[in-house]
């Protein structure tokens, strides 16, 4: 295989199926310069896939023990062979569009992100079927980066060489890894957003979404990432009612929405006769 563009990262841990809706949208992308590097984090076999999406540039690392989340992403980026790499967690989706509109946006800057639509759902037989949804879209500034994180990592695009100068992901933050990562990239590089909600972030209030989870060790989390940028002290909010803080209202922008609404059944949900 000649090398690619672009380095796609995918963590997985035990979402086989949200896994292949994912691998579906990829399958649609308009842009297919690319490769997929799975790192499956000691969790079940998602080696099938291989036969499921048999035109995909499917790259499986299977881990023997559970190493986390953070780790599990460094070691993606660690084997990526593009020249741009492109986050994105195992259980959200891109538009047919996304990829080739990021690769455009991405040519004067150093780091792209889009907005997102977050959306919950229920589950029919094996495909999730979006029951609501969100817009996430806010402007993008250095100083409303620091109080209050608008950066959805699923879907940013950045160039490779971001990592020669600023090391990996951020381990000792856990949860905040991201927030991490685009403050360091924000004091160093160009950075961009795009107004368009080309990501669909799963959400489910009955999931097992970490941005759900308040507790002490999430505060301790986000302490160490306050200290290590100066951000002060931010205290852990529910995220529904932060978003309704006049701060971050007055940050709600304007985005280019278009999501038709349907749910993106992958080939397994063929396979299992979900859908005929």
């Amino acid at each position: 295989m000649n090398k690619p563009t672009l380095s796609i990262v995918i963590p997985t841990y035990n979402r086989m199926y949200a896994l292949a809706e994912l691998l579906e949208s990829l399958s649609r992308q308009t842009y297919q310069d690319f490769e997929i590097i799975i790192v499956n984090d000691g969790g079940e076999s998602v080696d099938c896939l291989k036969e499921a999406y048999p035109d995909l540039p499917l790259h499986i690392v299977s881990l023997t023990e559970n190493v986390g989340h953070v780790e599990v992403r460094n070691i993606g980026v660690r084997l990526a062979l593009g020249d741009y790499i492109m986050l994105i967690d195992d259980d959200d989706l891109l538009l047919p569009f996304h990829i080739e509109r990021m690769m455009h946006e991405i040519q004067d800057v150093d780091f792209v992100f889009s907005d997102v639509e977050m959306f919950d759902y229920r589950v029919e037989g094996v495909t999730r079927v979006p029951t609501k949804r969100t817009l996430f879209a806010y402007e993008y500034s250095r100083e409303g980066m620091r109080t209050f994180s608008t950066y959805v990592p699923s879907g940013s695009m950045y160039r490779r060489f971001i990592h020669d100068e600023i090391g990996e992901f951020d381990a000792k933050v856990h949860n905040y890894w991201d927030w991490d990562f685009f403050l360091r990239v924000d004091a160093r590089f160009r950075v961009k957003r795009v107004p368009v909600a080309s990501v669909l972030y799963a959400f489910s209030s009955e999931g097992d979404n970490q941005s759900a989870v308040q507790n002490e060790a999430r505060q301790r989390y986000l302490q160490t990432l306050c200290d290590k940028h100066g951000l002060g002290y931010l205290p852990i909010k529910n995220f529904w009612l932060l978003l309704e803080e006049p701060a971050i209202k007055q940050r709600e922008a304007k985005s280019d929405v278009r999501w038709d609404g349907q749910p993106i059944a992958s080939v397994l949900s063929y396979q299992t006769g979900d859908i005929t």
